[in-house]
């Protein structure tokens, strides 16, 4: 019997959080974070992160676990998931993998295996060297000539995973595409159900415009003052996150404030269109489109626990 495994993913801001305490109370479940930026102590508001009274007595996972100064990354991820289902399951409870990064959930639900994309450093600092000389446009230019559908897929801003790909592509002279394509064949060792909760785009527009002037009325430019005062800065992969590196180029004196947030609103509208596209292409999604339910929660709860009876999950 493959153990259960609920996947509540959706874009940014769509309102994940509160379904999934919902969905975990109901279940008897525990929450796998599965978000790039929440990982990281320190960073609190730019990163959305639940407090400890939103989380209403549910166990949550990979939150508050990193020093900004770590690097994060998908192989990381995956090893801190599986020790995490490893004590849920141990527990006799459900795990719920909740947040919006699609390549991490990927990642855990077909178990990809990343032993042939091994560290080198070498390789990784001279393509590192080379961003930061020729910009992030000439670095995916590189990988378009060598793997254009992993070029399709990788947003040019997104560096990290652009020498990921390169540095892979390299070290194996496979693409990584290809890798990924073969991967995402495997059937999961998880008797897993996704479910995606989605908005009409406006809305969710209106959504994120909306959450990033509730974030700086929180405090974010404060938040990130402090994280510039100790030193951190946007060569880490932590600062490398939305609100944080157009926050440090107002900082720094590149842009005034108010093109640092007509930014910050643009790239968070942009990567919620990224994330639903990744959506989209993973296989057996179930869509929860809240107009449907005429955004009541209890009606979106009700449609999973159902679908979930009929997966033997409950």
């Amino acid at each position: 019997m493959k153990k259960p495994l609920v996947i509540l993913t959706g874009p940014t801001a769509v309102g994940k959080t509160k379904l999934s305490i919902a969905l975990a109370k109901a279940i008897g479940g525990e929450i796998i974070s599965a978000d790039s930026m929440q990982v990281y102590r320190h960073m609190d508001i730019g990163s959305a992160k639940i407090r400890q009274e939103e989380m209403e007595g549910i166990p949550h996972h990979l939150i508050d676990i990193l020093d900004p100064e770590e690097e994060f990354n998908v192989v990381r991820f995956q090893a801190l998931a599986k020790e995490s289902l490893a004590q849920i399951y141990g527990r006799n409870r459900i795990p719920i993998v909740a947040g919006g990064t699609g390549f991490y959930i990927q990642a855990l639900l077909y178990d990809i295996d990343f032993a042939k994309n091994a560290d080198h450093l070498k390789l990784r600092r001279e393509l590192e060297a080379l961003a930061e000389e020729k910009g992030a446009e000439a670095l995916h230019g590189m990988l378009k000539e060598v793997d254009p559908k992993a070029a399709e897929q990788i947003h040019a801003n997104n560096k990290k995973r652009v020498i990921r790909a390169l540095e892979y592509y390299k070290l194996t002279g496979e693409r990584i595409s290809e890798h990924n394509e073969a991967q995402q064949q495997k059937q999961s060792p998880y008797n897993g159900v996704y479910f995606v909760l989605n908005d009409e785009r406006e809305r969710l527009y209106e959504r994120i415009d909306a959450r990033v002037d509730a974030m700086l009325a929180e405090g974010l430019l404060e938040e990130v003052k402090a994280l510039k005062d100790m030193g951190l800065s946007r060569e880490m992969v932590s600062m490398q996150g939305l609100g944080y590196k157009e926050l440090l180029s107002y900082l720094d004196g590149e842009i005034s404030f108010l093109e640092a947030v007509r930014i910050l609103k643009r790239d968070t509208r942009h990567f919620a269109k990224r994330q639903l596209t990744w959506f989209r292409r993973e296989r057996e999604v179930i869509w929860l489109n809240q107009p449907d339910f005429q955004y009541k929660q209890d009606r979106i709860l009700k449609e999973i626990l159902e679908i979930l009876k009929k997966k033997s999950i409950l």
